[in-house]
């Protein structure tokens, strides 16, 4: 088969689409024929470049965390999945192991996974929309649902609103009955957020953060703030825009980490600040079920096939998409 594998850590280039042989299953994992298989900044991108040692991945390598592809043979003991399916896969390997971090990954034609570590895909949700879903929609239903305990009528902020993580979180919000505002740092991407179903949006290049939120809710302020990027200065105004009793949650911090807080109105208002990267599996299904209803709609950049993954990676390092680049093994 071939595979996108590195030896060492470093630039894009040293990654090379080689032959390798094809895995076989173990005792209750399923081999799966790779469709889809995104780019992602931190866990592919970094990792690959040698910026993330904490993560612990051992040299050779073949990177892709979130496949998405066909069931092609079973391994013994599995009972709950059939040739034929079409599944994606978690990053949770239980405990703190991860795949593609952890394990080889799905920058290949084939590749192995635990079939409890996989889900069904609805029929109707192409491959690379399910490898967006499946990879950022158990964290965004965690962190609206799970610990944000989000409810409808509620005013939520989301932050970062053109990203994978606030794409997600602003349909789903509406899904559950939120009054959603999206925030951005470009009408373009302010546009993009409204399309997605934002009741409003704010530039906050160009408009002050905090007053608009308050305009907009006649003065009652935010009742949760939905946010992945820790930026240092929209984030602390954000937080002062909550309400009494108001919540933020966090799984991100890539445009900080350090955040100036207002802790006189923390006290003063009751806030709550929960920050969790944690996902559930089960999570996945209500945006992949809205998915297949036509309720969901996924930020995909391009579709590029497996041995164009350097210049994916460089893609992704030069400047921030407004979606996923997808990489398709079955691709020429």
């Amino acid at each position: 088969m071939k595979a996108m594998i590195y030896r060492e850590f470093g630039p894009a280039e040293v990654m090379h689409y080689e032959d390798l042989p094809e895995p076989k299953p173990g005792p209750g994992e399923i081999k799966i024929e790779v469709h889809a298989c995104s780019v992602n900044r931190v866990l592919d991108v970094a990792v690959r470049a040698g910026k993330q040692p904490q993560r612990n991945v051992q040299l050779p390598h073949i990177g892709g965390v979130d496949p998405v592809g066909i069931v092609t043979e079973l391994g013994a003991g599995v009972t709950d999945r059939k040739i034929g399916d079409t599944v994606a896969v978690f990053q949770g390997l239980g405990g703190r192991k991860m795949f593609g971090i952890h394990c080889w990954g799905g920058y290949a034609e084939y590749t192995t996974a635990p079939a409890i570590a996989t889900c069904i895909v609805p029929k109707g949700v192409s491959f690379a929309d399910a490898c967006v879903l499946a990879r950022h929609a158990p964290v965004a239903w965690n962190l609206l649902v799970h610990l944000g305990k989000i409810k409808a009528g509620e005013w939520i902020l989301v932050m970062g609103a053109a990203g994978n993580l606030g794409s997600i979180g602003i349909q789903l919000a509406k899904n559950l009955g939120a009054k959603v505002i999206a925030c951005a740092g470009s009408d373009e991407r302010c546009t993009i957020a409204r399309e997605l179903g934002a009741d409003h949006t704010i530039n906050y290049k160009t408009h002050d953060l905090k007053a608009e939120i308050m305009r907009l809710t006649d003065g009652h302020g935010l009742d949760l703030v939905y946010d992945n990027i820790a930026n240092p200065e929209t984030t602390a105004k954000a937080i002062e825009a909550l309400g009494f009793d108001g919540r933020l949650v966090t799984a991100g911090a890539h445009g900080g980490p350090i955040v100036p807080v207002n802790f006189f109105h923390v006290y003063d208002h009751r806030i709550t600040i929960m920050g969790s990267p944690q996902s559930y599996p089960v999570d996945a299904m209500p945006a992949l079920e809205d998915a297949a209803r036509g309720k969901m709609r996924v930020l995909i950049e391009r579709v590029m096939p497996l041995g164009q993954a350097v210049e994916a990676h460089r893609l992704v390092e030069a400047s921030p998409a407004t979606g996923k680049i997808i990489l398709d093994p079955t691709l020429g």
